[in-house]
């Protein structure tokens, strides 16, 4: 009887690439066999269960198919002639009346970013009326990420777009936490260069968040005769500890923010006029800072600092209500919190404690429960009820 001869390995995934290449040879068992042929059965059985979790896992999941939500009827009209089943174009998205919202989209994120689009549709008055724009990275797997979307919303309108890591990668330097890293993390600064031009406005939403608003409310922040973006601010909030003495005690860094009042705002809610963006060149602006940044270390935390530094005291302000951030605890320990006082429009779980995570763990922040009812997460072992 043939079986698959015993090979020492050190890393499974070696073992499968030399399968592949038939390096992996049929040979009867002798009596010189240091291994028996259920041993060896055995261990690429083992072996086959880890590669595919530890390679699939992500791939793997499944989720739910959203419920389809459809226009009040007073909500203003898209042209009858557009077709949820045709091929999306540019000029398919130019319509007026249309909301706009830009994420970023990836398969570590995708739990996150699938509650989010669930939450945003489903306490809308015009979900019809809503229209997604993706940015993926493009090492990223769009052939699951496309359908994946799709399976679950079927009608949503959406487009992802490509975002090259190299381009924004000579860059990055490292932050307090690595996850901040990631170059998909600063493609919110070059949303003006990937949606197309006649998208004028957009709100751009980060994946760890739930709305339990109607997000044409936000979309409708009015921006002034001069702001570019605009966000909830917090003033109380300790500026100076965003950037590092060594900034702070050089004159001609310090002075950047010497004639404006400077709070600071989170940059995972956004409502960005992007023509005046592209008009002021703020993409470069952004890029300037961050190329200071490698040769003087002046701030800690990612792609944050950059957008304060150009935007600080020059933004619409947005109420509270519309960004409860901060619900996954700090950028170390993710240490559950409460709710900041006042209404609620929007909980954004910032910070390292992600909910589907701990909710995972059976480690749940109080909070937390206010993210599960948008999971659209398959459970691999539904229980019978």
């Amino acid at each position: 009887m043939a079986v698959l001869r015993y090979i020492y390995i050190d890393d499974i995934y070696l073992l499968f690439k030399e399968s592949e290449k038939s390096k992996i040879s049929l040979q009867p068992l002798t009596n010189n066999n240091m291994i028996s042929n259920n041993v060896v059965v055995s261990f690429l059985s083992v072996s086959l269960f880890f590669f595919l979790f530890f390679f699939s896992s992500v791939e793997s999941k499944q989720f739910r198919e959203a419920p389809q939500f459809y226009n009040s009827p007073d909500c203003p009209s898209i042209p009858a002639n557009f077709d949820y089943h045709d091929i999306i174009t540019t000029s398919a998205i130019c319509f007026d009346h249309i909301v706009h919202v830009a994420m970023t989209l990836d398969s570590a994120y995708l739990r996150g970013s699938m509650a989010a689009i669930q939450s945003v549709l489903q306490h809308s008055s015009c979900p019809q009326n809503i229209f997604f724009h993706f940015v993926a990275s493009t090492s990223a797997d769009t052939q699951y990420l496309r359908p994946t979307i799709s399976k679950s919303f079927p009608y949503l309108r959406f487009l992802i777009y490509r975002f090259d890591d190299s381009r924004v990668a000579g860059f990055i330097s490292t932050s307090i936490r690595s996850a901040l890293d990631c170059p998909l993390n600063y493609a919110r600064s070059y949303l003006a260069d990937l949606l197309p031009l006649c998208v004028r406005r957009v709100v751009y939403l980060d994946s760890d968040l739930v709305l339990v608003d109607d997000i044409a409310k936000l979309s409708a922040t009015e921006l002034g005769a001069d702001s570019v973006l605009a966000a909830p601010e917090y003033c109380n909030a300790n500026f100076t500890a965003y950037f590092t003495p060594t900034f702070w005690s050089n004159p001609s860094l310090s002075l950047t923010f010497a004639t404006r009042k400077a709070c600071y705002f989170n940059t995972g809610v956004m409502v960005i006029d992007l023509q005046r963006w592209r008009e002021g060149g703020y993409t470069t602006k952004i890029e300037e800072w961050m190329e200071l940044q490698k040769r003087m270390r002046i701030y800690e935390l990612g792609s944050l600092p950059p957008f304060l530094l150009v935007f600080a005291g020059y933004i619409a302000p947005v109420d509270h209500r519309w960004n409860q951030h901060g619900l996954g605890g700090d950028n170390f320990r993710g240490l559950c919190r409460n709710l900041h006082p006042g209404p609620v429009s929007l909980l954004h779980w910032s910070g390292k404690g992600k909910p589907w995570v701990r909710l995972d763990s059976n480690r749940p922040c109080p909070l937390d429960a206010l993210w599960a009812p948008y999971d659209l997460l398959k459970t691999p072992f539904p229980l019978d009820s």
